[in-house]
């Protein structure tokens, strides 16, 4: 409804038509007035329903998404198994008949522990070895003398935690003595740790451990600043930044070839958030794009995850297709995953595109308060598809051993699904401009990009993924709030990416960062040994033969 014809009414004339219409005596004129009445509270319900979602969705960009679990979204009729039962029927149930959330290898909750870490948690941990000095393997038992001990595979542990500053300091402080006649100084021989800070004042671990709290875990500069003056270990913000810089100077070549195997993924995941970079907000052209975003990039090759981030004008799309420059030419055009927004991808990109079904389900969250009955057949629909998918996981499925998964089990399920959004158009059964109506249609626009795991192997379900790594950007943005250079945004990028693809390999950052200023000549040299799943056997190769260092550092 576009609009509606004006009937300016007094409260006499409105009580009057009351009157008439109770004892059935309506006059000429009556309709127009009554159908003008009508069509109004149409329109403002419309607009109520229409102004309650932007609020959701305003109250979700200001303090975040709250979880949108089906059961939190029905409440207390989530679990309501008589709801719409025209549409639960077989296509719900698995090849044995029984429905997937009643399967007893379906992932359920997982039990509560003690919330106590073990021992072999502390793998950043220095170990110490105790031998047992009184007795050995095979010895006698001092006991009852018959028996023999033998070394237990399970060794006593003793755990103890300690604090420290962030970032430490250590003074050497060595006699000086002076002949009173000739003035001249004798100094004792220093070790060779204190000699080595002579010449470097910084260790690659402070440096590694400044930019970790900063564009690891958004610990802006200016309160490592205070935390360290607090702790007796002064360390300004401005030194902070040098410090960083020089880092990233040691190891950038690792972030360009992260990018250039990212490139060769089979599946990569695309989205964007808006970020702030003062020297292009001061001199902007009005001719020029105004928007600044930093894209998340999550490439995904054999079971192996790659995390980048580029930080600018240009738009997630844009910013994907230069990536896919550096794909090999004969490789076959990757599965694109982002969500239905146009900035994300470009048609002419030579990709398999696919389209978040998050995205598409959140749109029935939205209006879900205003469409119960409705939505809850439309949440259930999702629950059940993601039951299945969890299911392939849970098994450790090959791509094609999952697509004929969902092939068998979803692909009934959205069938009938897509049966029901086309009836609710084709039977009026929902206004088409109600917030309903736009999530229909939303999904329907989008189908074939939405359901492209029913086709194409190793399609994912939704942008989920990355969209957890642009949460370390957001903690960043949110913590300090902009960059202040283009310069300054290609050193966080770097950082970002080289941190967050660390966590997704199981490697240690701050180790990781360490290396690659240790070992900076090597890493020029071959980036490609220095990546977070192979630097840790690159190391091992170089202490067996320290000669290639050597090498690696004249020929640098």
């Amino acid at each position: 409804m576009t609009g509606v014809n004006r009937i300016d009414l007094t409260q006499e004339q409105t009580d009057s038509l009351l009157l008439r219409v109770k004892a059935n005596r309506l006059k000429e004129g009556d309709y127009e007035m009554i159908k003008a009445i009508i069509d109004t509270l149409t329109l403002l319900c419309q607009a109520y329903d229409e102004k309650t979602t932007s609020i959701k969705r305003l109250l979700r960009m200001i303090f975040g998404a709250r979880t949108e679990k089906t059961k939190n979204v029905l409440g207390a009729d989530a679990d309501n198994k008589n709801v719409c039962d025209d549409h639960q029927d077989d296509s719900f149930k698995s090849a044995d008949g029984s429905n997937p959330e009643d399967r007893k290898d379906t992932p359920g909750k997982k039990r509560k522990g003690h919330g106590r870490n073990g021992a072999d948690t502390y793998t950043g941990a220095d170990r110490i070895f105790i031998p047992c000095t009184k007795l050995k393997h095979r010895d006698p038992c001092p006991l009852c003398i018959k028996g023999k001990v033998y070394k237990m595979k399970v060794p006593g542990l003793v755990v103890k935690i300690f604090g420290r500053a962030p970032v430490a300091a250590k003074i050497w402080e060595y006699e000086k003595l002076r002949c009173n006649l000739c003035g001249e100084i004798f100094e004792p021989d220093l070790p060779k740790e204190a000699i080595a800070a002579k010449e470097k004042k910084y260790d690659e671990t402070a440096k590694s451990m400044i930019a970790l709290l900063k564009y690891g875990f958004g610990f802006p500069f200016y309160r490592q600043e205070k935390l360290q003056a607090s702790l007796g270990v002064p360390l300004a913000s401005s030194t902070q930044w040098d410090k960083a810089e020089q880092g990233a100077n040691l190891i950038y070549p690792a972030f360009e070839e992260m990018k250039r195997q990212a490139a060769q993924g089979d599946i990569i995941h695309n989205d964007d958030t808006t970020v702030k970079i003062l020297e292009l907000m001061k001199d902007q052209d009005e001719s020029l794009r105004k928007g600044m975003f930093t894209t998340g990039i999550l490439s995904i090759k054999a079971g192996r995850k790659i995390a980048l981030f580029f930080t600018g004008q240009k738009h997630a799309g844009e910013n994907f297709a230069e990536l896919l420059e550096k794909r090999d030419f004969n490789r076959g055009p990757p599965i694109q995953m982002c969500d239905a927004l146009s900035r994300n991808f470009s048609e002419t990109d030579k990709v398999i595109l696919t389209h978040c079904n998050v995205h598409g389900r959140r749109n029935f969250v939205d209006v879900a308060e205003n469409f119960p009955d409705e939505c809850r057949y439309v949440l259930k629909v999702f629950e059940q598809i993601y039951k299945n998918n969890a299911i392939t996981k849970k098994q450790q499925m090959s791509p094609d051993e999952r697509l004929a998964f969902h092939q068998q089990h979803s692909s009934p399920i959205m069938k009938k699904f897509h049966s029901w959004l086309d009836d609710q158009f084709a039977n009026k059964k929902v206004e088409p401009n109600s917030g309903l109506g736009q999530a229909i249609t939303y999904t329907l626009r989008h189908w074939k990009k939405l359901t492209r795991f029913l086709h194409v192997p190793g399609v994912p379900l939704d942008n989920n993924i990355v969209e957890q790594a642009l949460k370390r950007v957001i903690l960043h943005r949110k913590n300090s709030l902009f960059y202040k250079t283009l310069h300054g945004a290609y050193i966080g990028d770097m950082y970002m990416s080289l941190i967050h693809t660390c966590i997704l390999n199981g490697a240690n950052p701050f180790d990781y960062l360490t290396e690659l200023q240790k070992h900076s000549s090597v890493v020029f040299k071959n980036p490609s040994q220095w990546m977070p799943w192979n630097y840790e056997s690159t190391i091992a190769a170089l202490m067996s033969d320290p000669s290639l260092n050597i090498q690696c550092s004249i020929e640098a």
